[in-house]
């Protein structure tokens, strides 16, 4: 899991045996993280029954990012910015969102 160790250094991030610990911005004076399993990838679930799964630097680089985001406008925001082909799931609902 070198990868994983890789972007603990890269972003200055915390991590426990299980977790890689994302520091938040405060809210109300309150601390907050986001704790990741260690995987290779993160798969997220859609309403409409889709899964997708994305490797864990994109999603570590998108919670940094776009902390105040969800997680899948983070992502898609963070593909799109970097020229990556984006998911049919984010174009169909784009396309649902216009009408």
């Amino acid at each position: 899991m070198e990868e994983l160790n890789e972007l603990i250094r890269q972003y200055g991030l915390d991590e426990d045996i299980e977790h890689i610990i994302i520091p938040l911005p405060e809210i109300g004076g309150k601390k907050r993280r986001c704790f990741l399993l260690k995987r290779r990838y993160i798969r997220l679930a859609y309403p409409d029954g889709i899964f997708l799964d994305y490797p864990i630097a994109e999603v570590v680089e998108a919670i940094i990012k776009y902390p105040e985001l969800l997680l899948s406008k983070a992502l898609y925001l963070l593909l799109e910015e970097k020229g990556i082909d984006i998911p049919e799931i984010y174009e169909q609902r784009k396309r649902t969102e216009e009408k």
